[in-house]
């Protein structure tokens, strides 16, 4: 029985399929194993190799995984039963094979050892991006890239060259040069004809888009790979190109998700808010940081590092403007404080050391001065929520609950803290 490779698509039409996963357990004791029936026919329908989705069943079991390629036994250790293998597949397809922009599964991995990066390509939409690393199924990837289609064919053409040289051989010892002729003429012309019909299958419109398919894909693919072997600086300048082009054009509105997508292939993404800052900046900053908001959100969110380097673009906004922005620098950082696009503690990390890195050391000093104001008023604000909080921690230790029986309900009471009473003075009764 086969399911939606995406199972949360009901669609009963729906074109990728899969078959379900069949495990069988066997052994007893601490022997006890679950052997994945059909691994390989799930992992073709997924264009991955049988060994990620086994090593990822692994992971996140905290088990031991044992493959057998040659008879085709995929094992994970333990007693494990297939809807939970199953609903555990769901989580790999949605990490290791949906594409992130269309949840299209027809994806290819690209790996790339030495920068230790693995790349995504969508074959239906045309996403290019990197995945993301921390998982531990990636360590695995790094170490067993996915083997070339392109490996197979080479290996395919160099037995049918093996085969030729070994017919040549046996044409060459033949006893005349009529009987080598005949020998070699039947190969030639059935050869002709293959070649004839391929020719005219090759010549329709469909089979020439198709071929045209490919080689886009192809060069993607072979584009995505020689940019990341460039240097960082060539890195940062494609980008730059990327996000200029996209302003140029007037689609840059809507385009964060693009320009994302090419930081991420370019492995420039801490770096994008700088680029972001000298395009998308000028005099008009406080009504740009709003309109571009969503552009920087996608870069800044829970990165520091990328926030670190927003701030070294917004310095370098106020050198190319600075009539106009340095009196208003405290203000300007308010707004993308409020807009989440800084979060405290690199403000104050910003605060305590001027860097001549985006500008001189003279107007590094002067925007952190006029920044000071604002830095006070975060340190106090800071220092406020922590003494509010302290108090209603106090509260609620003098707060009891009391049950009510008339009532029927739960009533709070606020508990005066016991106060030592002074004691009595002893009476003597012998003295009344």
């Amino acid at each position: 029985m086969s399911v939606n490779v995406n199972r949360s698509v009901s669609d009963q039409f729906y074109r990728y399929k899969m078959p379900r996963l069949i495990a069988k357990v066997e052994g007893k004791g601490n022997g006890i194993k679950t052997v994945i029936v059909n691994m390989v026919d799930v992992a073709k329908a997924l264009n991955r190799p049988p060994t990620y989705p086994t090593k990822f069943f692994g992971c996140e079991l905290g088990a031991q995984t044992q493959f057998d390629t040659k008879n085709d036994r995929y094992i994970v250790n333990g007693s494990h039963e297939a809807n939970k293998l199953q609903d555990m597949l769901d989580g790999f397809i949605r990490k290791f094979v949906l594409c992130p922009e269309c949840d299209n599964p027809e994806t290819d991995l690209h790996v790339n050892p030495k920068k230790q990066t693995i790349g995504n390509s969508c074959k239906a939409c045309g996403y290019r991006g990197m995945l993301d690393t921390r998982h531990k199924l990636c360590t695995f990837i790094l170490k067993n890239p996915p083997e070339s289609t392109d490996g197979g064919s080479a290996s395919v053409k160099k037995e049918k060259e093996k085969k030729n040289r070994k017919k040549d051989k046996e044409n060459g010892s033949g006893s005349g040069e009529a009987g080598s002729q005949e020998n070699f003429d039947a190969p030639e012309a059935v050869d002709g004809d293959d070649d004839d019909e391929d020719w005219a299958e090759e010549t329709t419109e469909e089979a020439q888009r198709r071929r045209m398919e490919e080689i886009s894909d192809h060069a993607k693919n072979l584009t995505l790979s020689e940019d990341l072997e460039k240097p960082l600086e060539e890195r940062v300048n494609l980008f730059y190109n990327f996000v200029k082009q996209k302003k140029e054009s007037g689609t840059i509105d809507l385009a964060d998700k693009e320009i994302l997508a090419e930081a991420e292939r370019l492995d420039v993404k801490a770096m994008g808010p700088l680029i972001l800052s000298e395009l998308l900046f000028n005099e008009n900053i406080r009504d740009q940081i709003k309109k571009y908001k969503r552009h920087f959100l996608r870069f800044c969110h829970n990165n520091k590092k990328a926030q670190k380097y927003l701030l070294g673009g917004f310095e370098c906004v106020v050198k190319l403007h600075q009539v106009q922005l340095l009196s208003r620098v405290p203000i300007i950082l308010k707004d993308l404080y409020d807009a989440d696009l800084l979060e405290e503690d690199v403000i104050f990390a910003w605060a305590e050391k001027v860097s001549k890195k985006y500008v001189s050391k003279e107007l590094a000093k002067e925007i952190h001065a006029k920044a000071a104001p604002f830095v006070k008023w975060l340190k106090e604000a800071e220092e406020e929520s922590e003494g509010s909080d302290e108090e209603e921690l106090e509260d609620d230790e003098n707060v009891e609950v009391v049950y009510s029986s008339s009532a029927r309900e739960l009533k709070v009471e606020t508990v005066k803290p016991d106060t030592p009473e002074k004691e009595e003075d002893d009476i003597d009764i012998d003295a009344i």
